[in-house]
């Protein structure tokens, strides 16, 4: 399907891929009737790789879209995404239009599943976390004849439109900030990155950065499970007994930054000048601390903001369906953990 063909799949775009009837799609999606294994599964194969996802509307109203936006986040207990959902309400309660919120757990084959769903119902657009989907997804994505927008990073081919920031460039500026401030043995503590993209993206660009300053990580730690003051606390005491001439840490989320800020002042370090700190994410939630930790803002409000607006736009005018890019810049806050270069 050429990119920017968006129209719906139907029964017989399946039916011609299989080499069987449309009667015989219908009867297999829908677990009707008496298929055989062989056809059944042939059927099966042709949906997938196309990309072609029942209607379960039915009736009069099997060829409308329905006044719901499909919101697909990993998450709502990571802080982040639930100031992404109030940028999106925030617009679309200006509109008819109502967000339904999926969670996949960033797990592949989740957001498989919750997609596959969320499609079936035929909502008027799509927003959906990140630009790393598997071959499935992206399928039913372009096939879906709909609006989407893909959020929260810009490091990648979209399949429509995209919101996001550089993660890459995020960890680049980080690193040279901290490059700037005269740190030279850092550690680096985050989370296990085979399915947080986003969080490997900014490991990357910080080792990147590093590196051209002609430094190496001295120490790094990953783990598994939400982030948490109190692992922050745990994986910097432990960290620092390994690697005790550690002069600044870098947190992959405030969360685990601010237990280790807390853990520190405990221990008495002279913050910044003995050892420096960072996270990421700019959470409002932490700016009670009795100290700033320096950090960087993902612009998740304005994300959410302008995903919604796209998809409005496009259900208002659905004629016009050029994909829209936008790039926003988050803040680098040194707070008052990190010595100014």
């Amino acid at each position: 399907m050429p990119p920017h063909d968006r129209h719906p799949l139907t029964l017989r775009d399946v039916s011609e891929a299989a080499g069987v009837s449309e009667m015989t799609v219908s009867r297999v999606l829908r677990q009707k009737g008496d298929v055989s294994e062989g056809t059944r599964h042939r059927v099966l194969e042709a949906a997938k790789r196309l990309g072609y996802v029942p209607n379960k509307i039915a009736g009069a109203l099997a060829s409308q879209r329905v006044n719901l936006v499909a919101v697909i986040i990993p998450s709502m207990s990571n802080m982040v995404f639930p100031e992404v959902m109030t940028g999106i309400s925030e617009v679309l309660e200006q509109t008819s239009l109502q967000p339904v919120v999926g969670l996949t757990g960033y797990r592949p084959e989740k957001e498989e599943k919750v997609l596959y769903e969320m499609l079936s119902w035929r909502p008027s657009g799509v927003i959906i976390a990140g630009l790393e989907h598997s071959d499935a997804s992206r399928a039913m994505l372009r096939a879906s004849g709909i609006p989407v927008v893909e959020i929260m990073d810009v490091d990648g081919t979209p399949i429509d439109s995209v919101v996001g920031i550089s993660h890459r460039r995020a960890g680049q500026q980080m690193a040279q900030a901290i490059i700037r401030g005269g740190y030279r043995r850092i550690g680096f503590m985050g989370t296990k990155m085979p399915l947080d993209h986003r969080a490997r993206k900014r490991f990357e660009g910080f080792t990147e950065a590093l590196a051209k300053a002609g430094i190496e990580m001295a120490d790094h730690e990953f783990y598994s499970g939400g982030s948490a003051l109190l692992k922050g606390r745990e994986m910097t005491a432990e960290m620092l007994r390994r690697t005790p001439d550690l002069d600044f840490l870098y947190y992959s989320n405030d969360m685990i930054g601010a237990g280790g800020l807390l853990y520190l002042l405990e221990q008495g370090a002279d913050i910044p000048d003995q050892i420096g700190l960072a996270g990421f994410n700019g959470v409002d939630l932490l700016k009670g601390l009795p100290r700033d930790l320096a950090t960087m803002d993902a612009c998740r409000l304005e994300i959410g903001r302008k995903a919604a607006e796209i998809i409005a736009a496009r259900a208002e005018h659905p004629e016009n369906t050029d994909p829209v890019r936008i790039t926003l810049e988050p803040t680098l806050s040194l707070g008052d953990t990190l010595r100014r270069g």
